[in-house]
């Protein structure tokens, strides 16, 4: 059972990491920084963006966008953690 709950955590802290990646590239491109021209930076924020997309996308439709200032990565890593600490809270008290 312990092993679930790690592999769970494992994921989700993978995923963590995508969006901090897809948000930094999306600030260095912004900043001119970065330049999509190079394969290499423009196939890690595609995948990125794959993988981010449809959720960040469903967060959007609830959260407006102040001015150019996009929280959706931040609520998102928020839900995670909770997610991730209710997981372990209700599942697996005695095991941690």
């Amino acid at each position: 059972m312990k092993s679930i709950f790690v592999l769970l955590d494992s994921i989700i802290t993978i995923y963590l990491w995508i969006i901090i990646i897809n948000a930094l590239l999306s600030w260095l491109i912004a900043f001119n920084i970065l330049n999509t021209q190079n394969r290499f930076v423009f196939s890690i924020l595609d995948a990125t963006h794959k993988m981010t997309d449809p959720v960040l996308n469903k967060i959007r439709n609830f959260i407006p966008i102040f001015g150019s200032i996009d929280i959706s990565p931040v609520v998102l890593i928020l839900l995670l953690m909770f997610l991730r600490n209710l997981l372990f809270e209700i599942f697996a008290p005695g095991l941690f």
